[in-house]
């Protein structure tokens, strides 16, 4: 029998296939055929991209030349321009503004041939880093609200470039996928006093069924009514709203859990595509916050192993062919047979 599940953050039904959970040769996805480098974004190459924002690199090296670990650049054909500010605007009953924002690469490695799962902790920590330090920059434009970095890996998660990257987009409003969250967060919040995700965090602690990784600070966990097969979540365990809050030590403990997770996820589905997101509360604005105490950063991994279709799309419900407990069974174990 098929079960249906609830989300409690955003209230939305998920149908979980419980009589017939594929293992993961069942989701057989192409192999991607990597292009030979050099690419815009090695190592050597630093003159094929915009000028650098931000990067870490090695000491006596200078800005976009070789010598560097990290390396943000403005996006080469962006979504959204900080030139391009024109105020909300009503034009006979439509609601319109410029293409206003930020659009910016991360490139996580100089090496060609690397993914962010290949990256030592060390170098996982300085891609933590630049998320952290764009974040905290874009902050100081009063008129962006939201800031959301994603990552994109492989062709059939919608990624353009094989070399290993992420990529921020900051806007002027705040997203509905967001506002979703905030809005469940702030009610429960308001009932119950609490923050939903802390909740749910200590939930799973106590089973401990639905568990990836864990380490002090961080938790990974197979979601209870997860959209997709061996979909992932990673939390800190001690409540924080925004990520551009955490610390040196927050990073680096993010960055054990990170390379864990993604270790997990690839020994077990063979490399999947996927697609890694950041989600943040807005950035306080006008002295206000009002998703400090009810909103929980969290990054969310998003397997690319089946696709949205109509029933998706006509009714907000996700079928999900994996009984979440089964997913977080064979992912855990995979870590175990290294």
């Amino acid at each position: 029998m098929s079960q249906l599940r609830k989300d409690p953050v955003v209230g939305r039904w998920v149908i979980v296939a419980t009589d017939r959970s594929p293992k993961p040769y069942d989701f057989a996805t192409s192999v991607e055929l990597r292009k030979p480098g050099p690419c815009a974004f090695c190592e050597t190459m630093e003159s094929y991209t915009p000028r650098e924002i931000w990067s870490a690199r090695s000491p006596q090296t200078l800005p976009n030349n070789p010598g560097w670990q990290v390396r943000v650049v403005p996006n080469k054909f962006p979504a959204l321009r900080l030139e391009e500010w024109t105020p909300f605007t009503v034009d006979n009953g439509y609601e319109n503004m410029g293409g206003f924002g930020a659009h910016e690469v991360i490139i996580e490695t100089p090496a060609h041939d690397l993914e962010l799962v290949d990256l030592p902790i060390d170098h996982f920590q300085k891609v933590f880093l630049a998320y952290r330090e764009r974040m905290r920059d874009l902050e100081n434009d009063q008129r962006i609200q939201y800031c959301l970095i994603f990552k994109n890996q492989g062709a059939l998660a919608g990624a353009s470039i094989q070399h290993a990257h992420s990529q921020l987009i900051a806007v002027p409003v705040v997203p509905k996928r967001v506002k979703e969250e905030l809005f469940g967060s702030r009610d429960y919040y308001g009932n119950k006093g609490t923050c939903i995700f802390c909740d749910t965090i200590n939930r799973e602690l106590s089973i401990l069924e639905r568990v990836v990784y864990q380490n002090e600070r961080f938790i990974a966990t197979v979601p209870y009514a997860p959209r997709f097969p061996f979909e992932i979540w990673v939390l800190p365990l001690e409540h924080a709203a925004h990520f551009s809050q955490t610390d040196e030590r927050d990073l680096a403990a993010l960055s054990e859990v990170m390379q864990n997770t993604l270790r997990a996820v690839k020994n077990t589905l063979d490399d999947p595509p996927f697609n890694m997101l950041l989600h943040v509360a807005p950035y306080s604005r006008n002295g206000e916050n009002p998703d400090e105490l009810s909103y929980h950063w969290h990054i969310e991994i998003l397997p690319s192993l089946t696709k949205v279709a109509g029933f998706e799309w006509g009714t907000g419900f996700y079928i999900n062919p994996v009984i979440p407990e089964e997913a977080a069974l064979l992912l855990r174990d995979s870590l175990k047979t290294e």
